[in-house]
């Protein structure tokens, strides 16, 4: 039987990294940085370029990092499914709808990426509603299966609409969709006032969930387990759908499709410390932020090589899709 790590260690060393990682993408970039001069001219462009392009694109990235990591960990659990992706579940194909629909219409997209990301975060909390509404049995609970079953239902629907979006728009609209689509964090929504919105409802969302850390605990035995021990199933799950899916609202709202980050981070930190939601809440938000700031970082220190800036989406699928396969090899039996 494998050794786990101490759940206290391991967060510490997860806060640790993650605060190594954001260091590292202030100071080094595509572009060399004077950090002297940023830290003492208040007048430099080195002050300019880390006060309004890498803190707060670090900071984006390390608050969607661990939103996508906690929903995916909390889903799974209620779901009782490995697969139980984020995106899997219709909030990914509803938002990226709701953007893509905003996106297209010129009247509307003259707002913004604001409006843009207000349209995302209104189509994904719509689609989980469709989602539950669809997978309820007679009385009232959610039936698992079939939720996983509409969530893919509807995330095909929503990509064969963006797909007929992108080839009624013009050339350059349709490539500004796409690039969204992919996940990026080079987005226009990286004011302090957007910042502290977006930190204010994960927080928020995070906070929610973590008050129901021992409810989930007792889901781990099913239903009736969990109503044996004073939990009810039902209203646990509804609360953790609705703080799960505000969180993947948010994300994708500010960064579009970024995967894989909800899936192997809650398989990755699940194996190193174990099931007990009151230390893997945590842990996912941290591995998760430090995951997705190193991966942005990657991004970034790419150009001078190729030229150009890919959307992180693309490099979290490369790494994570080969991680997850060996993870899956490595794990003696599915938590």
């Amino acid at each position: 039987m494998r050794r786990r790590w101490s759940p206290p260690v391991f967060l510490g060393v997860s806060a640790v990294l993650l605060g190594v990682f954001l260091v590292l993408s202030w100071v080094v970039g595509a572009t060399a940085l004077d950090v002297g001069a940023a830290w003492n001219d208040p007048g430099s462009i080195d002050r300019l370029i880390l006060l309004r392009e890498r803190i707060p694109r670090s900071l984006l990235g390390a608050m969607v990092g661990a939103a996508l990591s906690v929903s995916g960990l909390v889903f799974q659990a209620v779901l009782a499914n490995p697969l139980a992706d984020p995106y899997v579940i219709g909030v990914a194909g509803g938002a990226a709808l709701g953007g893509a629909v905003v996106l297209a219409v010129p009247l509307i997209a003259a707002g913004g990426q604001a409006t843009v990301s207000l349209g995302a975060f209104a189509g994904g909390l719509l689609a989980i509603a469709l989602n539950w509404t669809l997978s309820r049995g007679r009385r009232g609970t959610l039936r698992a299966y079939h939720f996983l079953l509409v969530g893919v239902v509807l995330n095909a629907v929503a990509s064969a609409a963006v797909m007929f979006l992108k080839t009624v728009v013009r050339a350059e609209k349709a490539q500004e969709m796409l690039l969204w689509l992919m996940g990026t964090l080079s987005t226009d929504v990286r004011e302090p006032s957007t910042l502290g919105v977006v930190f204010g409802l994960v927080a928020l969302a995070f906070l929610w969930l973590y008050r129901l850390a021992p409810a989930l605990n007792a889901l781990t035995l099913g239903a009736e387990g969990a109503s044996v021990l004073g939990v009810d199933p039902v209203r646990t799950t509804r609360q953790v759908f609705l703080a799960g899916s505000l969180l993947v609202a948010t994300a994708v709202s500010v960064s579009g499709l970024i995967g894989f980050v909800g899936l192997i981070v809650p398989h990755a930190v699940r194996r190193v410390i174990g099931s007990d939601h009151r230390w893997t809440l945590p842990a996912c938000a941290c591995a998760g932020a430090a995951f997705l700031v190193l991966a942005d970082w990657g991004v970034r220190a790419l150009f001078p090589v190729f030229h150009t800036e890919s959307p992180v989406g693309v490099l979290t699928a490369l790494v994570g899709g080969p991680a997850f396969v060996w993870l899956l090899h490595r794990t003696e039996e599915v938590p």
